[in-house]
């Protein structure tokens, strides 16, 4: 069977292309840029491109999307035209192709303000809690969510929304964060609670593919395993290092004598439970993954997320930061 896979010329859209070119499946991409893992050239918010990419498609992966990193320099219309219309599309052209699966690629930023909840203690993220958006990038992808259930329960669509945490190679947006941590650091920090290796990402969705058709629809937080219990959550948000000492004595030295700092404290864990028993997805690269790779003295990145490195994703650069943050919407 043929594969789709829309965003092709991005992080997550070239590893699944590539994670799939390997395994020896036929599989077709999808993109506005054209790239080495890209066969059609062309946007999702085009019926024509629509219809021509997803000719004699069995399987969907939907990773095609206006990120944050565009809120302050696209309006918000160019998001409710790719991520609601342009998912509209290809979910009514899954239905008429009578598609086995149709993963969409969702994001943990559509929970927002919900991480506000319990200041005094790090929020504790699971399907279970009700998104707040911030923005309007958290606002459509969580309209293209409840399309995707529709599309389920009114015309039996086999779908999965895969909510993926950070993945992305890129600086952080925040300034005083670049200048207080090296990325590395930055980065391995963030696989405590918010961050997952783009290998994992790729085995999630393979994983959601294959059961699609018995789950029917559903949605689930893809983020590296935390070491962290729920009843730690006000040890995490006041006092982490502590909190990190007792699972891995040895981490305050192994990441002193690389230059690196600990983060004092977080503001929320996303809980991958859910997605590690209903779709037995094994991630690999959490933050004890790391740890073992910087004993060796190596880079706790898997071998795809070196592969497909950093693309950014604006072809212009900014003066300040690896894109502009201030937006009204």
């Amino acid at each position: 069977m043929t594969i789709l896979v829309t965003g092709s010329a991005g992080h997550l859209g070239e590893a699944l292309v590539r994670r799939l070119r390997a395994e020896g499946a036929a599989v077709r991409g999808l993109d506005i840029k054209p790239s080495p893992f890209t066969d059609v050239v062309g946007s999702i918010t085009d019926p024509a491109v629509v219809e021509r990419a997803m000719d004699g498609i069995a399987a969907v992966f939907h990773a095609a999307t206006l990120h944050k990193p565009h809120v302050a320099t696209h309006p918000p219309g160019d998001f409710v035209d790719t991520n609601i219309n342009g998912t509209l599309a290809l979910l009514e052209r899954a239905v008429a192709n009578k598609v086995s699966a149709f993963v969409f690629t969702s994001t943990t930023s559509a929970f927002g303000a919900a991480l506000t909840a319990g200041q005094d203690e790090a929020a504790w993220i699971t399907e279970d809690v009700r998104p707040v958006p911030k923005n309007i990038y958290g606002v459509t992808k969580v309209a293209a969510e409840d399309l995707c259930e529709l599309y389920h329960r009114k015309r039996g669509l086999p779908v999965v929304v895969l909510r993926t945490s950070r993945f992305f190679p890129e600086d952080d947006d925040d300034p005083a964060k670049r200048a207080a941590f090296a990325l590395a650091n930055m980065q391995a920090m963030e696989l405590l609670y918010r961050r997952v290796d783009i290998a994992d990402v790729v085995d999630a969705h393979l994983a959601a593919a294959t059961r699609a058709h018995a789950i029917g629809y559903d949605r689930f937080i893809v983020s590296a395993t935390t070491p962290f219990r729920r009843d730690e959550a006000y040890a995490l948000r006041h006092h982490l290092p502590n909190a990190i000492a007792a699972h891995f004595p040895d981490a305050a030295a192994l990441f002193e004598a690389r230059g690196w700092r600990m983060f004092q404290g977080i503001d929320r864990v996303y809980d991958n439970a859910r997605a590690r028993e209903l779709l037995a997805w094994k991630p690999k690269h959490d933050f004890a993954h790391a740890l073992e790779r910087i004993r060796a003295g190596a880079d706790f990145r898997s071998d795809m997320a070196m592969a497909v490195g950093v693309k950014g994703y604006h072809d212009e650069t900014f003066d300040e930061g690896p894109y502009p943050v201030d937006a009204p919407h």
